[in-house]
């Protein structure tokens, strides 16, 4: 019995840190081709699996599915998109079903494995821009960290932040 419950516990430990997309699909993917090579030429790749993942910016609901539009960072080891500034710039992501849109909203970070479907153009604005489009295989959203300001405080009483000075 004791053993059982040391092998169930390395078993949830080992879940906790596990890769962002299964094992049997990260096997699959494509880890020699990057983002700015994809960018360059999407129909040179179309058919290829690869691991992507960023920030959404946009989400829309179409007659198929959804189209997710993707600011693209750079993957950590565990495949959660770094918290920067710096993209690769946009992707579209085609999602065969529905998704709803206050779970996967604008600034949520998403990691996906997808096949390259080629080229889209959607409007921005007045006019076309050119995106590559990845039909999703595996998709893994990611908690929105908490803000500082969520997390407790430790409270100065002699602090103003104001700058202003107490009477003594």
């Amino acid at each position: 019995m004791k053993m059982l419950v040391i092998l169930f516990a390395a078993a949830l430990l080992l879940q906790g840190c596990s890769y962002a997309i299964s094992p049997n699909m990260a096997d699959k993917a494509d880890k020699t081709l990057s983002f700015e090579k994809l960018q360059a030429d999407p129909e040179a790749f179309t058919g290829r699996l690869l691991i992507l993942g960023g920030t959404i910016a946009e989400i829309t609901a179409i007659n198929q599915g959804m189209l997710i539009e993707v600011d693209q960072k750079q993957l950590d080891y565990w495949g959660k998109p770094v918290r920067t500034s710096r993209t690769g710039g946009r992707f579209i992501v085609f999602h065969p079903g529905y998704l709803n849109t206050m779970i996967y909203g604008q600034g949520v970070d998403i990691t996906i494995a997808g096949e390259v479907l080629g080229l889209t153009s959607p409007m921005i604005g007045d006019r076309p821009s050119l995106y590559p489009i990845i039909l999703v295989k595996e998709l893994k959203r990611w908690e929105r960290e908490r803000k500082s300001r969520d997390s407790p405080q430790w409270i100065d009483p002699l602090y103003d932040p104001a700058g202003r000075s107490r009477p003594e």
